[in-house]
């Protein structure tokens, strides 16, 4: 599926800084997603063949990749299952779930196991072997007095945020979603209205690195998973909007909804939240425009 192939730019780029964990995760999720559809599909008395749709591959393939290579390989296993049977099949199964899969399932993950869906490998230290630590937007969120210039000059040895390997993640998945829109599988109104909605935000509220900086539109595009769920998760059919009107609206709420969690909330992404409240008010979003037009 080129959903699949799109995805791989920012997989190989993600797997080349943070190792094969990333790609076990994926392979976990992946097989976890088509074991938890199988018992799904029985349950429902239904034909295993509509596994062959690549819906749930999918869903564990983009949660795979939102996770530490280093963890516990039974919460990608139960993120997975959480993310099958109740962000899809409760609600009857593909083309009725409200809410996207893969959200589901993080969400689930981040609010129970916080700490084990936050520790990444501190990279290029080389003193030590195997080290855990803060993301660039963990750093952003509890710095204290700290300035954005002293962040960037002492994390990990990088100079400056265009030095980090979550620029090229998200610059390898943006690649992926260029091409899906290209080649017409998926909309390209709800990416394009997220991405301005950050642009516009973090402009706003930034003063040039001080320490009481929201973060600069740079930082907020090319930290966290900004293009995987721009591109790849956004873009979902059956969870947001069917009009070109609602799908903006739908992208420019995750969009500013990330950003307020990134800024203001307990956790330093807010994407699968955003997802969800987003996901919840596309019935909405699609009733008022059908209103509007009688």
């Amino acid at each position: 599926m080129l959903v699949l192939v799109a995805v791989l730019p920012g997989a190989l780029i993600s797997t080349y800084f943070f190792g094969l964990g990333i790609l076990i995760n994926v392979a976990t999720c992946a097989l976890s997603a088509i074991f938890f559809e199988s018992i799904a599909l029985a349950l429902q008395r239904k034909k295993l063949t509509a596994l062959t749709d690549g819906t749930a591959v999918i869903a564990g393939v983009l949660l795979g990749l939102a996770l530490p290579p280093d963890i516990n390989l039974m919460l990608p296993v139960i993120g997975t299952g959480f993310a099958i049977l109740f962000g899809k099949h409760v609600y009857g199964g593909l083309g009725h779930n409200l809410f996207n899969p893969a959200m589901v399932g993080y969400a689930v993950m981040i609010v129970s196991f916080p700490l084990a869906m936050s520790n990444w490998p501190v990279l290029f230290d080389s003193t030590v072997d195997g080290v855990t630590g803060a993301t660039p937007l963990d750093m952003m969120k509890f710095r204290g007095a700290t300035t954005i210039d002293e962040i960037w000059t002492t994390a990990n040895g990088f100079s400056s945020l265009s030095s980090t390997p979550w620029q090229w993640i998200n610059i390898g998945y943006l690649a992926g979603g260029v091409i899906l829109i290209f080649y017409k599988c998926c909309n390209w109104q709800a990416p394009l209205a997220m991405l301005l909605a950050l642009i516009v935000a973090s402009s706003v509220f930034y003063d040039s690195g001080s320490s009481e900086s929201l973060g600069s539109p740079m930082f907020h595009l090319f930290s966290g998973g900004t293009m995987l769920v721009a591109f790849f998760v956004v873009t979902d059919p059956v969870t947001s909007p069917n009009s070109s009107v609602g799908l903006y609206i739908f992208g420019a709420g995750v969009g500013l909804i990330t950003f307020i969690i990134r800024s203001y909330g307990a956790y330093p992404d807010g994407f699968a939240f955003a997802i969800l409240l987003m996901n919840s008010l596309a019935p909405i979003i699609d009733h008022v425009r059908l209103r509007w037009l009688k």
